[in-house]
C-alpha cells in the first residue's frame, strides 16, 4: 500500500498484535482522515471503496467493531439514528450537535470540566470519565438557511 494510507490506527493495530490487512489499513486511514466529521459506517464505506473497490460494507462493519472493541475508536449516537465514529482523541473534548444540519462541533471548556469534577466530588465520587453532548439549533436564522442550502 502507498504510504499515504498509513495511519496511527494501523500502527496501533500492529502494536496490539492484530493482523493488518490491506483493507483494514485503508479503513483505518479513512477513519482518521474523517474523524472530525464523525462519519457513520456507510460514509466510511463510500470513502474506503473509492480507494479500494474490493472493500465490502461487511468488511467495514467488522473492522469498525474490531477497532471499537480494541478501544481505538469511539462510537457516538447523536440522536440521528446512526452510529458515528471518531478515532479516540489525544485530548478530551465534548460535542455540540446542530439538530438541523447534523453538524458536529467539537469543543473543550475548562469551566464545564471543573463543574463536572465539582459535582462528582460533592456527590461523593471521583470522576473517571464522562461524555457531554449538547444539542441545539442555530440562534441566527441566516446561519440556519446556509445549513439548508
Amino acid at each position: 500500500m502507498a504510504d499515504e494510507h498509513q495511519s496511527t490506527l494501523a500502527d496501533m493495530c500492529i502494536a496490539k498484535g492484530m493482523r493488518m490487512t490491506e483493507q483494514r489499513r485503508v479503513i483505518a486511514w479513512v477513519i482518521e482522515q474523517a474523524s472530525d466529521e464523525h462519519p457513520d459506517v456507510e460514509e466510511l464505506y463510500r470513502r474506503a471503496v473509492a480507494i479500494d473497490a474490493k472493500i465490502s460494507i461487511s468488511t467495514v462493519y467488522r473492522t469498525v467493531k474490531l477497532f471499537e472493541d480494541a478501544g481505538m475508536i469511539e462510537r457516538h449516537d447523536f440522536r440521528d439514528g446512526r452510529s458515528r465514529y471518531e478515532a479516540v482523541p489525544d485530548e478530551h473534548h465534548d460535542h455540540l450537535i446542530d439538530l438541523r444540519s447534523g453538524k458536529v462541533i467539537e469543543f473543550r471548556n475548562e469551566e464545564i470540566e471543573a463543574l463536572q469534577e465539582f459535582i462528582a466530588k460533592r456527590l461523593g465520587y471521583k470522576l473517571v470519565d464522562h461524555r457531554l453532548e449538547l444539542y441545539g439549533v442555530p440562534l441566527d436564522p441566516a446561519k440556519d438557511k446556509k445549513a439548508d442550502g
